[in-house]
C-alpha cells in the first residue's frame, strides 16, 4: 500500500477532474506483478494500468488500491468489474470513495463476486493524495492551500514594493514543486499588476504539464501583454470576474485566456461562488499565491484549508507590505486558527511550516 500511495502522490496536479489513485498488484508468489497510477487527465484509471502490466499474473493476486474501485459506468467501464474479470482474489483499499455514485458500491460489487475485501488500511497515509477530491465531493469546491513567503515579521515587500527575492533559491524551487502538485495556481489582480508573474512550474521534467493559472480579476484589468495572457495558449489562464466588460473579455479571450463571469458580493468577486464554479469545472486542489488582498478575502470567508508558510530569516519592519491585509477580526475568538502538520523544515537559509485549518475556526 505504501508503494501505491507513493504512485498516487506522483500524479497530484495532473489527473483532475479525477483523483490521483495508485494501484499495486502482488502475485501469489509475493512479487509485484503490476503497478499503475491515474494517467494525466484522469484516464485510464490506476487499476486498469496495473492490470495491463500484470496480465495473467493478476489471477489469484492481491490488488492494493488507495481509493475504492469505481462501480459506475462513466467514460470508462467500472474498475471493480475489471478487477473481477482479471481474476484478482483479494482487494485492499485505503479509503472509501465518497462520490455518491460509488460510496461503498465498489466494495460491495467485489464482495458479491467472491473477492476478499479489506478497506481502511493505511487510510491516514493515503488521505493527503485524496484530500482535494474529497473536498470537492463533500463541499463542492477545491481544497485551497495558501502559500506565503515572508520575512519573520510577516512582510512580503519593502515600503517601496520591492519583493525579489525575500526567500532563497531552494525555497523558490520548493514553491515550483508545490505548483506541480496542484491542479491550478491562483492569484489576485493586484499581484498581476505589481509583479507580472508567470505562475508556471519550471522544474526539470515538468515542462509537459500545462499549469492552469487563475486570476481573481473582478473588473478584467489583466493587461493583454502580461506574461499570463501572452502565455495563455501554452499554459491555460482563467480570469474570474464579476463586472461585465465585453470589450476586455473579447481581447483577452482572443489571446487564448478564458473569462468566467461570476456573481458579485458587495461589489467584489464572490469567492465562495468562484470556488464552487471551479469545483464544477472539476478542479480539486488550488494553490493560492498572493496577493495580500486575495489572502485576506479568502480568510475572511473561511475558505483556506491549508497553509504553506516560508519564512526568511530577515526583518523589514512595519512599513513593509504585509502578507495579509486586514480582514475584520475584532475578537480573539474570531481568529482563523490552524494546526501545524509539517515542519518547521529548513530549506536553504529559510524555514517552511505547513498548517491545516483547525476545525471550528
Amino acid at each position: 500500500m505504501a508503494a501505491a500511495i507513493a504512485l498516487a502522490a506522483r500524479g497530484l496536479g495532473a489527473t483532475w477532474p479525477n483523483p490521483s489513485v495508485g494501484c499495486v498488484i502482488v502475485a501469489p508468489d509475493r512479487r509485484i506483478a503490476g503497478r499503475g497510477r491515474t494517467a494525466i487527465g484522469g484516464r485510464p484509471h490506476a487499476e486498469v494500468l496495473a492490470l495491463a502490466m500484470a496480465g495473467e499474473a493478476a489471477r489469484g493476486a492481491t490488488a492494493y488500491v488507495t481509493l475504492e474501485p469505481c462501480s459506475h459506468h462513466g467514460q470508462t467501464a467500472p474498475c471493480a468489474d475489471a478487477l473481477i474479470a482479471a481474476g484478482i482474489a483479494r482487494v485492499v483499499v485505503a479509503e472509501t470513495d465518497p462520490d455518491p455514485r460509488v460510496n461503498g458500491a465498489g466494495l460491495a460489487r467485489l464482495r458479491a463476486a467472491g473477492l476478499a475485501v479489506q478497506h481502511g488500511f493505511m487510510a491516514a497515509e493515503a488521505h493527503d493524495t485524496l484530500a482535494g477530491f474529497f473536498t470537492r465531493v463533500r463541499l463542492g469546491r477545491p481544497l485551497v492551500t495558501l502559500k506565503l513567503a515572508t520575512t519573520l515579521d510577516g512582510r512580503i515587500a519593502t515600503r517601496t514594493g520591492e519583493s525579489r527575492w525575500i526567500t532563497g533559491a531552494p525555497a523558490r524551487r520548493a514553491v515550483h514543486a508545490l505548483r506541480a502538485r496542484h491542479d491550478a495556481v491562483m492569484t489576485g489582480i493586484g499581484t498581476v499588476l505589481a509583479d507580472n508573474p508567470d505562475l508556471t512550474c519550471r522544474l526539470p521534467g515538468y515542462a509537459a504539464r500545462s499549469t492552469l493559472r487563475i486570476v481573481a480579476d473582478g473588473r478584467l484589468r489583466t493587461p493583454p501583454d502580461s506574461h499570463l495572457i501572452t502565455g495563455a495558449r501554452n499554459n491555460p489562464t482563467w480570469l474570474l470576474h464579476h463586472a461585465a466588460n465585453p470589450r476586455a473579455a473579447a481581447q483577452l479571450e482572443a489571446a487564448g485566456s478564458i473569462c468566467i463571469l461570476l456573481p458579485a458580493e458587495a461589489e467584489h468577486l464572490d469567492l465562495g461562488a468562484a470556488l464552487t464554479a471551479l469545483g464544477n469545472f472539476g478542479l480539486t486542489r488550488i494553490l493560492v499565491e498572493g496577493g495580500a488582498e486575495l489572502a485576506a478575502s479568502l480568510l475572511r470567508a473561511d475558505l483556506i484549508d491549508r497553509m504553506v508558510w516560508f519564512h526568511a530569516p530577515a526583518l523589514i519592519g512595519g512599513d513593509g507590505h504585509p502578507a495579509v491585509l486586514p480582514f475584520g477580526v475584532a475578537d480573539i475568538a474570531d481568529m482563523r486558527r490552524f494546526t501545524p502538520v509539517g515542519g518547521p523544515t529548513a530549506i536553504g537559509d529559510d524555514v517552511v511550516t505547513e498548517f491545516e485549518r483547525k476545525e471550528g475556526k
